[in-house]
């Protein structure tokens, strides 16, 4: 192995173990014992396992059900008929572990920290239209007195062979099943490890979930936050109970409303914006009420704090959006065409991104845009060329002036591209608006708590300073005694 000494993260990759170590580790430790359970991508963790060495000290069982019919006679089978779902991991993980418990005396093996590793992949076709992607993870022990800890992801290969596909999910195995027993006192390095060996243009992780004791006190939202964060994935997703969710899975063919902002705090103005875009957006043609997914979007910009992320200040936001009942995702987007790009990942129906009035202004400013070859026409070409329309929130200026879509103002360079989109009706005004909610501002508000200062809540949706007072969110004081 060469010396030379290169930084990965916050480790020298010289000080990385290799795989083969990590294996040889895992197998030399003599507590260590379960089953494998791989379908889909061939046996690629166990194989480094039986070829590190004394594999026989690990291996309890290592199998294999490709045939469907056997999956199914083994897991059961699943009422959607898919097989590469968390569903069928979980099911997995629960009847190999069940087997160990069942199969091996604990008289017999008194100090055994039992395992279950499980993998459910596709690969890429043949045709490579579809990469492949796959639910991978985990059911262990540390303790053979203690409940059994889950490690659950989903990763999307972005290789476009097969072979290589195979040879990233035995690695990644591979540091999942190491940090699993060697790391889980700090779930983040744990999270980073996973690439050890491994280049994020190989491999994306866009879901994880820690359960069981040793796990008790992680948050998945932070650790969803440390994908984005490290570059593992674009985006995360949170349901209205502030649980982890796979993208892919809810925006699968969905029309799909989009509000982006800080929500520092959620404001009466977000809200109406909500209400009245989605009641809007629910009028246009090819939008179904039934298939509207409205999804509430921060950038990772918008939660840094004096360069760093702010993992308080994310949960306050995060958890306030969910308790009215929203679908909230956290996205390493700085520019909108990339969101929309994101969503047609998964969806070719109707799409509509609400906003005000200074955002669109934003929009058609270029420096946003000199990176790309094309310019503003590529990213507006991008933005525009999906079935996707803009619904604007008015603003209320310093002078006491609303501002539409008819009378904003854009560079005079971008004014006739401007009046083109607004001509074909890509641009529109959100209509039934409340005019006191213009002169609402969540940055006045959050000044306003910060500073103990009353009259603030009545600003706020319902119920929402309820909580921010009695979480003591955004910095509430309640001994704080305002001055002048």
């Amino acid at each position: 192995m060469s010396t030379e000494i290169k930084l990965k993260g916050d480790r020298a990759i010289a000080q990385i173990p290799s795989i083969k170590d990590k294996a040889l580790r895992i197998n030399l430790n003599e507590n260590i014992y379960g089953t494998f359970a791989e379908i889909g991508a061939g046996q690629e963790t166990v194989r480094h396992f039986f070829r590190a060495g004394g594999s026989s000290g690990t291996i309890a069982k290592a199998m294999s059900a490709y045939d469907k019919d056997f999956s199914d006679a083994v897991y059961g089978s699943e009422k959607d008929g898919r097989y590469v779902t968390e569903n069928r991991l979980k099911k997995m993980l629960s009847h190999e572990v069940s087997l160990i418990e069942k199969r091996l005396s604990r008289d017999k093996h008194p100090n055994k920290m039992f395992f279950s590793y499980a993998n459910t992949v596709a690969t890429i076709d043949f045709a490579k239209q579809f990469k492949g992607h796959g639910w991978v993870g985990i059911s262990y022990q540390i303790d053979p007195n203690e409940d059994y800890n889950e490690i659950i992801l989903h990763i999307r290969f972005k290789e476009t062979d097969a072979k290589l596909q195979q040879e990233t999910l035995g690695i990644l195995g591979v540091n999942l099943i190491y940090g699993a027993f060697y790391k889980y006192d700090d779930p983040k390095k744990l999270l980073r490890y996973l690439y050890d060996h491994l280049d994020k243009d190989q491999l994306e992780i866009d879901t994880i979930n820690f359960s069981g004791p040793r796990f008790a006190h992680v948050d998945n939202r932070l650790i969803s936050l440390q994908l984005v964060k490290n570059g593992m994935t674009d985006a995360v997703m949170f349901n209205p109970k502030a649980k982890n969710i796979l993208p892919a899975a809810v925006l699968y063919k969905k029309n799909i409303l989009a509000l982006r902002g800080s929500f520092r705090p959620v404001t009466k103005v977000n809200m109406d914006m909500y209400e009245k875009s989605l009641k809007m957006f629910l009028e246009e043609n090819k939008v179904d009420k039934e298939n509207t997914l409205v999804i509430f979007e921060i950038t990772l910009s918008n939660l840094r704090s004096d360069g760093e992320i702010d993992e308080k200040d994310f949960m306050d936001r995060a958890e306030l959006l969910c308790s009215l009942g929203q679908t909230v995702m956290i996205s390493n987007f700085q520019e909108y065409y990339k969101v929309v790009e994101y969503f047609a990942n998964y969806t070719k129906a109707r799409m509509g991104l609400a906003m005000g009035v200074n955002n669109l202004v934003d929009i058609f400013d270029e420096k946003y845009y000199r990176h790309l070859s094309g310019g503003i026409l590529e990213a507006f070409g991008k933005l525009f060329f999906r079935d996707m329309k803009v619904l604007l929130y008015p603003m209320l200026d310093e002078n006491g002036e609303i501002t539409t879509s008819e009378n904003l103002k854009v560079h005079p360079r971008m004014k006739e591209l401007y009046k083109f989109f607004k001509f074909n009706g890509k641009v529109i005004d959100v209509e039934d608006y409340n005019p006191e909610n213009l002169k609402v501002f969540s940055r006045e508000v959050l000044k306003m708590i910060n500073q103990g200062k009353p009259g603030w809540e009545p600003m706020l949706p319902a119920g929402v300073a309820e909580i921010i007072k009695e979480k003591q969110l955004f910095g509430y004081d309640p001994n704080k005694v305002f001055t002048e």
